[in-house]
């Protein structure tokens, strides 16, 4: 075999290895998931632009990062309730546009929720009950 050869046939090994790798590592994709305020039921939540809703199921890609920005007038905490264990960077979403972000590794189902902490701005008015938000996450 000559140099040529060999070094083309060392690239051809190099990109399959790098799909091979990015398959296995999923597509690196990203979501976006809104909390806003709302006079009924405080607050909901909206993946990527859809309707607001307190209770939301989604699917994602293997390796797909989540990021969850809190446009509502309260603090929210990220909380897993289930699922393969997450690493969630800034789960304290403790001011307006504050963004917490999770990378779904694993597949399987997660449930997650928030707790909501106090107001920032007082004289806010809300009727009925506060919404719990709930999220279910099947990753594939």
């Amino acid at each position: 075999m000559n140099r040529k050869q060999r070094i083309r046939l060392g690239a051809l090994a190099l990109a399959a290895g790098m799909l091979v790798a990015t398959s296995a590592y999923g597509s690196g994709s990203q979501a976006k998931l809104t909390i806003r305020h709302q006079i009924r039921g405080c607050h909901s939540w909206s993946f990527n632009g859809a309707a607001y809703k307190p209770s939301l199921k989604i699917k994602l890609a293997a390796g797909t990062t989540l990021a969850v920005t809190n446009n509502d007038v309260m603090p929210h905490k990220l909380i897993q309730l289930s699922g393969a264990k997450l690493h969630i960077v800034s789960p304290n979403m403790n001011h307006m546009s504050a963004t917490a972000k999770v990378t779904f590794v694993k597949k399987g189902t997660y449930r997650i929720t928030t707790k909501a902490g106090e107001d920032y701005m007082q004289g806010m008015k809300t009727i009925g009950a506060d919404n719990v938000l709930r999220l279910s996450v099947t990753v594939s």
